[in-house]
């Protein structure tokens, strides 16, 4: 362990273990409980690793190290938003060994001015002119990308003549370049109304809203239209700027203009725990995150909860609310207190913000009871397989079937064998296809589970509590007749799970069941499926290997098995053995063997 992790309190130690491997800040306290230090990373565990796994070249790191005592952290949703966040939270906290950020220059925004005809271009800096400002955008790049189409779509004039009635009717204007080039539309003449104009700047706001429907509409279009006129170097530019729109679309709500000062509340509810995370948004800025936990001992509701939560936050950090965005509102009073239930736009996403960290807290909390408990793990996703699955027991010993041939030739199957959730390798077994002619998968998936469990009741060994098939109802239906004619029927539990979507099929029913994707549960059969897929086709494959040799050399008289099994191992093919000398052969089989051997793979 390195000597600076040494140092660190076992309570440090534990947080660095279980952090997530996604987007977020992550703040470092020192003994006083003083923010020292904002970062930003794409991969949260390898990024705060980094700084206690070694010795730094800088002296200053290895001082910001030694000083930190406690750290805590904000997920995010991508890359782009941890950069907006720490440059939020840096601004806010002015930690000691963070750069001082000084002005609010960092982010390009697209301005709307607030003129007769309005101009549309970038700038870093706002003003309180009336005019209207969008962003902040990640980087320069996409926002003059959003510039250049919006431009493309709709003449907008990007003189900086003060253009007005008295302008126009005094016969000021005149007609320039970007007219003739078809950029504007000639509002300095009166060549375009200002309602005209109007509608055009109205629709250039819904993009920059985020109403990006009818740009990409455009683009895919235009990528279209111009593959179709082999002019591929063209379509691949437009194909590059509707990329950055589709990032553009999912622009940070971490500094945001259109909320101010708000109160985020987002719950995580898994019946037993309670987490409700709790973000302080000041000026569109998130510049605080607590998280709490509650343990319900009866029927406790989420207003309930969160009404608790409220008070203990208003309590503990003295914060007075004003507006509170939350996903459901508390079942208590706050006089003067302005509750929302977002369902779309700016606030909606800083609420799935707020979800997301209370939804990680969880995540943390779970790897924390495991590391000093690691039988929980198994238990729980025992429970939820149980749950899952509609069995009556909770599914210790579990089996998987696979079938593996090419083109009908020496089928063969698989089964693994799972035991409290992990893979149980000494048990592994492999069939040989016997009573089944030609690529049939469903009698050779019956013909298994007949000689697997027939077997085994023979011997008296225990039987699993759930099968699974790989496959969709024609393998299942194959598994339920094996086990109906041994009298296993009802006594094992056996799905199915298809490839193209994960549907696990159950009998007797038509309609499949699609498990979450982050499920414990669906986790673990798709563990089983795979090892069941690379064990029978591994088999497969030696089978076959074996077979191409053998075919040739079983008609030699004189050549038997053991022979056979030789010239397998030495010379992997039939082909290399044929390319081999009789020399060569000898050395395997002797000279008189040899001989024969050779004559025969080289018939005049």
């Amino acid at each position: 362990m390195a000597k600076h992790l040494v140092r660190k309190s076992e309570e440090l130690k534990e947080k660095i273990s279980i952090l997530p491997d996604t987007p977020g800040v992550y703040m470092y306290y020192d003994a006083e409980g003083t923010v020292i230090y904002v970062g930003k990373a794409k991969n949260l565990k390898r990024r705060v690793s980094s700084y206690f796994n070694r010795t730094h070249d800088s002296l200053r790191t290895n001082l910001l190290v030694r000083a930190i005592t406690d750290m805590s952290y904000i997920v995010v949703p991508t890359e782009e938003d941890a950069l907006n966040l720490e440059d939020s939270l840096i601004k806010e906290y002015k930690p000691r060994y963070n750069v001082l950020l000084k002005d609010d220059k960092t982010y390009p925004w697209i301005i709307v001015t607030n003129e007769h005809y309005p101009r549309v271009f970038m700038t870093r800096n706002r003003v309180k002119d009336g005019s209207k400002y969008f962003g902040p955008y990640p980087s320069v790049a996409v926002a003059r990308t959003v510039l250049d189409l919006i431009h493309e779509l709709y003449p907008v004039r990007r003189c900086r003549h003060a253009i007005t009635p008295d302008y126009i009717a005094a016969g000021k204007g005149r007609l320039c370049l970007e007219y003739h080039l078809k950029n504007c539309p000639g509002c300095c003449t009166g060549r375009v109304s200002q309602e005209e104009y109007g509608e055009n700047i109205e629709r250039i706001k819904q993009i920059l809203r985020g109403d990006t429907d009818k740009l990409l509409s455009f683009l895919r279009d235009e990528m279209g239209r111009l593959a179709g006129e082999l002019r591929f170097e063209e379509a691949q530019a437009m194909k590059e700027k509707y990329q950055l729109i589709e990032r553009y679309r999912a622009k940070s709500v971490i500094v945001s203009q259109t909320v101010g000062d708000v109160d985020v509340f987002g719950i995580e509810d898994d019946d037993r725990d309670v987490y409700i995370n709790y973000m302080h948004v000041r000026r569109g800025a998130i510049v605080r995150s607590v998280t709490l936990e509650y343990k319900r001992r009866l029927d406790e509701s989420q207003p309930q909860l969160l009404g608790y939560a409220m008070g203990e936050i208003a309590r503990t950090l003295g914060v007075q609310y004003d507006e509170v965005i939350a996903a459901v509102t508390p079942d208590v009073e706050f006089p003067g207190v302005t509750f929302t239930i977002p369902q779309r736009g700016d606030k909606a996403k800083l609420l799935d913000v707020s979800t997301r960290n209370a939804r990680q807290h969880k995540v943390d909390s779970l790897k924390r009871l495991e590391k000093h408990n690691p039988e929980e793990r198994v238990e729980r996703t025992l429970q939820r397989m149980k749950a899952d699955f509609r069995l009556n027991e909770l599914p210790r010993h579990v089996e998987c079937f696979d079938n593996s041939n090419i083109q009908g030739t020496n089928p063969v199957a698989s089964c693994v064998v799972f035991r409290d959730g992990k893979p149980a390798k000494r048990d592994y077994r492999h069939f040989n296809i016997k009573t089944v002619v030609g690529p049939d998968d469903f009698a050779s998936m019956k013909e298994v589970l007949t000689r697997r469990y027939t077997r085994l009741m023979e011997e008296g060994q225990g039987l699993p509590q759930l099968i699974v098939v790989d496959g969709g109802k024609g393998q299942l239906s194959a598994a339920v007749e094996a086990l109906e004619d041994i009298g296993l029927r009802g006594v094992i539990a056996v799905v199915g799970i298809a490839k193209r979507l994960e549907e696990i099929y159950f009998p007797g029913d038509s309609v499949p069941l699609y498990i979450d994707k982050n499920s414990e549960s669906l986790r673990v059969v798709q563990h089983m499926r795979d090892e069941a897929h690379r064990f029978g086709i591994t088999h497969h494959r030696n089978r076959r290997s074996k077979s191409q040799l053998v075919s040739e050399l079983d008609d030699i008289r004189g050549v038997g098995e053991k022979t056979r099994e030789a010239l397998l191992q030495r010379f992997k093919s039939v082909k290399r053995l044929r390319e081999a000398t009789a020399d060569q052969i000898a050395d395997i089989t002797g000279p008189a063997r040899a001989s024969l051997i050779y004559n025969a793979l080289h018939p005049e």
